[in-house]
């Protein structure tokens, strides 16, 4: 049976800094669920655990953002509202530094229904990534690698760990990240997600990363089809920070689901 986009495992609330949209409420949230007809969703404020002390403070701007994201802050839209026809959990989006310090503390873990975790992060300079490596598209193709490597490597519960957006444009800008996604070895890939499907961690399909143009569909799904060779599940995330669109949501996941060719089966088990 044909993989069903019924679930949206990375989508923001309000709460979210750089949401910037105070429609972005968890009634307004649960409306768009199931006005799209999802049987899951899960709302993932972006966090950084007041427990793990930050390796580097030099960059103001992204030290005070995560300051904010604590637990207090994001525990703000609980409880969440009920329905009857969907499952709406809380989750949270972390991040990991330059330094590979993840910003979820071992402890924490239990207060999450479902964790995202993104190795893509490289725009915020000093924080995720050294002044150093934005020398090269060589350098972040070593860095996509070592980034995610860092993660699997971690003692984490993983059926409840999403990778989130492994082609995101926080990686570089368009025509720097396609030079950047063929350089990456394939069999640097395969090393990475056969380790990933063992420990039973998804790989996300998110809506900016799958909008791809035509002609970038073999650059940009490489990963997702390695990934899928591996054994690797996936689910999708919305990845949205201000007013959900079902409907495009619906055919942007659909096209990626069909020309990927997933079926229920290589669905993660957190959806089963």
């Amino acid at each position: 049976m044909k993989f069903k986009f019924d679930h949206d495992l990375h989508i923001h609330s309000y709460l979210s800094l750089c949401s910037k949209e105070p429609t972005q409420t968890t009634a307004n949230l649960l409306k768009y669920a199931e006005e799209t007809g999802l049987k899951k969703l899960c709302i993932t404020d972006h966090f950084w655990d007041e427990d793990v002390q930050f390796s580097d403070e030099s960059v103001p701007s992204v030290y005070d953002f995560y300051k904010i994201q604590n637990f207090e802050y994001i525990s703000q839209n609980l409880p969440l509202p009920e329905s009857d026809n969907m499952e709406f959990c809380f989750g949270c989006e972390t991040d990991l530094d330059k330094h590979f310090t993840l910003g979820i503390s071992p402890s924490c873990f239990d207060k999450f229904s479902f964790v995202v975790i993104p190795t893509t992060h490289m725009h915020m300079r000093g924080f995720t990534i050294s002044d150093s490596d934005i020398e090269s598209n060589e350098r972040r193709a070593e860095l996509w690698v070592d980034r995610l490597e860092a993660v699997l490597n971690m003692d984490l519960p993983f059926h409840k760990i999403g990778i989130a957006h492994l082609v995101c444009g926080t990686i570089a800008k368009r025509d720097d990240l396609l030079k950047i996604l063929s350089l990456i070895p394939t069999e640097k890939m395969v090393t990475l997600f056969t380790k990933a499907a063992k420990l039973g961690v998804g790989i996300e399909l998110n809506y900016g990363d799958m909008n791809f143009k035509d002609e970038e569909a073999d650059i940009i799904l490489r990963p997702f089809r390695v990934a899928k060779s591996c054994g690797c599940k996936f689910y999708c995330g919305s990845d949205s920070h201000r007013f959900p669109n079902g409907s495009e949501f619906r055919r942007v996941f659909e096209r990626a689901i069909d020309m990927l060719g997933l079926e229920e089966t290589d669905k993660i088990s957190f959806l089963r």
